[in-house]
């Protein structure tokens, strides 16, 4: 169901439409399956670049790799943003890797909370690592060209009945600050980071992407253990970076070195067993 924004969101974007441009233009549903689908079927409805599906629970959320977002009612935000661009040339591989940036730049800017990142879309915490936002990226195409690409947004805003085989690796801002935290001012300034961080790179400026994203994301690289599987076999190595692309770079040993550009990685040391 549509709703009109809650009147605090609604005085938040107000106060920020400068900073949002096109991305004040949001849709809140209070109850819906989700974002993500619902901003696909926008796009491909003609919806613009930079138009918002903010919901207040999604039944079926999705995660990376087919995985569930739990979506608890008023517990987190969950949202969807429509990209458009004339040429994704050299920018579609960096947008997820720069809406990561966006959400730990907003929720610092709105809570002072000191976020990291986990290659190649997880926000998270503390040691071990716990998890408190996520981003999915998706495309809608009706040709071989990408007509727009959603970036759908999850974070963990307040303390919920999280599944159990997940309750040791997942938290939310007020568990982290141990206080109340303004989750309209958390949207908007996310909003706000993602606005202006893609519009630098829609526009052709991508260097500062791969620089700002190991800036905040230093822990799991340098030499950081890890396994994942190539698709024949278990592997391990050590993470040292990411390259202008985005791609995770994994030392293996005797000099070798792979480029991973999708998949599950785990690292050892900083993720709970």
């Amino acid at each position: 169901m549509t709703s009109v924004l809650p009147a605090d969101l609604a005085a938040a974007v107000e106060g920020a439409r400068a900073r949002l441009g096109p991305f004040s233009r949001i849709e809140h549903v209070s109850e819906i399956d989700s974002t993500n689908d619902a901003a696909l079927a926008r796009a491909a409805a003609g919806a613009a670049h930079g138009s918002v599906v903010l919901a207040g629970t999604q039944r079926a959320g999705r995660g990376r790799l087919g995985r569930t977002w739990h979506s608890p009612p008023d517990a987190g935000i969950y949202m969807s943003a429509i990209l458009r661009s004339e040429s994704w040339a050299g920018t579609l591989s960096l947008t997820t890797l720069a809406a990561g940036v966006a959400v730990v730049r907003g929720l610092r800017a709105a809570t002072g909370l000191e976020a990291e990142l986990k290659w190649p879309n997880d926000v998270v915490v503390g040691r071990p690592w716990r998890k408190l936002a996520g981003i999915l990226s998706e495309s809608a195409s009706a040709s071989a060209r990408v007509d727009a690409l959603i970036v759908g947004i999850g974070i963990n805003v307040r303390a919920a009945a999280f599944p159990v085989d997940l309750i040791d690796r997942v938290t939310a801002i007020e568990v982290e600050l141990g206080r109340p935290v303004d989750r309209a001012a958390c949207t908007v300034e996310v909003l706000a980071a993602l606005a202006e961080l893609t519009s630098r790179l829609l526009s052709g400026e991508t260097s500062w992407v791969a620089t700002e994203w190991r800036r905040l994301g230093r822990a799991g690289l340098a030499g950081a253990p890890v396994r994942w599987h190539d698709g024949h076999k278990p592997r391990r190595g050590l993470a040292t970076d990411i390259d202008d692309s985005g791609a995770l770079l994994i030392e293996t040993g005797g000099g070798g070195m792979e480029r991973v550009i999708s998949g599950e990685v785990v690292w050892e040391r900083l993720s709970r067993a």
